[in-house]
């Protein structure tokens, strides 16, 4: 069964005004560096995303996302390389074309086509599901202290039980816990500092604090990861668990599968976030689950297609207990699906369907559509 045409849609979709950050501030979150920018200087809803329109000669239709940010020399390359390819004859384990930040993407539309070829959902590829809906938790980037019990509040009325926060060293991050904890005293944090509390020091003076007050369900990537002996001291040091984000899509920071397995054999960690694609995530769950720790599917702040994957990966994950990193339309306007994913806070429920289970908003795509882009045989 051939690939006959894929089309391509770049599209720039918008967070909801006061979804990212308190009133003033200006902290981008796209850490890759953007042509000649550098890396935290661009918010993320300002980069380009694209979809991919997989169409197999008989008509059936498989869809992926790409990360932000994508390179369309590569994109080329991989579309020309996959059209009049037997869709049968692909491993889907393993595919075709080197790994590169635009692979998820790819392997997501060929795999919701495979299934759908198939008669089955996109799950079932991956064994089955152990679960048919996932814990979720809610999500903001940097806030000024006035904001957090609004905040707290907000997501609580909603049915959040966990809320994430980016964070560096210039937040009072112990002072949002603390009216976290006056104000919506059953929700937990999670802080995430993307490495830059940047020496054990700084995160032992926060972490005396977040310990005292006991809301941290837990903290990751607080220093760089090259230090992963500081990541074991921290974990030593008090009973604020240790999280380790393994990101794939990052090839360009180095990071890798083997990633998990230093922190495992390290006694760095105490679970994971991890975030790629449907096989690389069965193989890191793999990981964690034999080292009997948890971990949580995480995100780029993506579309409804990416998002349906995680879905997908987190169901058949034995380890994925911790809240996964998937929002809805929480935080961007449109998540360019017709239906949006089920989520009754704290948990989204696994798409009903063959392949992915979805239905893209094709009126949506054109109202946000930036350029399109189509490769035939």
């Amino acid at each position: 069964m051939k690939i006959s045409r894929i089309t391509c849609f770049e599209v720039i979709v918008p967070a909801h005004p006061g979804a990212i950050e308190s009133k003033g501030f200006n902290k981008g979150l796209h850490k890759l560096p953007l042509g000649a920018k550098a890396g935290w200087s661009v918010q993320f809803d300002e980069v380009p995303k694209l979809l991919v329109q997989l169409e197999l000669k008989n008509g059936i239709i498989g869809w992926g996302e790409l990360y932000r940010s994508h390179n369309w020399s590569t994109v080329d390359a991989i579309c020309e390389l996959l059209i009049g390819q037997d869709i049968e004859s692909l491993t889907l384990q393993k595919l075709p074309f080197a790994f590169s930040r635009e692979y998820d993407g790819f392997e997501c539309a060929i795999w919701d086509a495979y299934a759908k070829l198939k008669g089955m959902r996109v799950v079932d590829l991956l064994g089955g599901s152990v679960k048919d809906k996932v814990k979720v938790g809610a999500w903001s980037s940097h806030r000024s202290q006035e904001d957090i019990a609004d905040l707290a509040l907000k997501f609580q009325n909603m049915g959040y039980t966990c809320m994430k926060f980016k964070s560096d060293l210039e937040d009072d991050v112990v002072g949002w816990c603390r009216t976290i904890a006056e104000t919506a005293p059953e929700m937990q944090v999670i802080l995430d500092p993307n490495e830059r509390w940047l020496h054990a020091f700084e995160a032992k003076k926060r972490i005396d604090g977040l310990q005292e007050i006991g809301n941290i369900l837990c903290l990751e990537d607080p220093l760089p990861r090259w230090q992963l002996n500081e990541y074991h001291q921290l974990r030593n040091y008090a009973s604020v668990p240790i999280v380790l984000h393994v990101s794939l899509p990052y090839i360009i920071h180095g990071q890798r599968i083997k990633d998990s397995i230093q922190a495992i054999q390290l006694s760095a960690v105490d679970g994971f976030n991890f975030n790629c694609g449907l096989a690389d995530f069965q193989r890191l769950d793999h990981i964690a689950s034999a080292a009997e720790l948890n971990c949580w599917h995480g995100s780029e702040i993506d579309l409804g297609i990416l998002e349906a994957m995680y879905m997908h990966s987190a169901a058949a994950a034995a380890s994925c207990n911790w809240p996964s990193d998937i929002f809805g339309r929480l935080i961007r306007e449109h998540d360019l699906l017709k239906s949006p994913l089920k989520i009754e806070a704290p948990y989204a429920h696994l798409p009903e369907g063959l392949g992915l289970g979805i239905e893209v908003d094709m009126d949506a795509v054109k109202h946000y559509q930036t350029k399109q882009k189509a490769y035939t045989l």
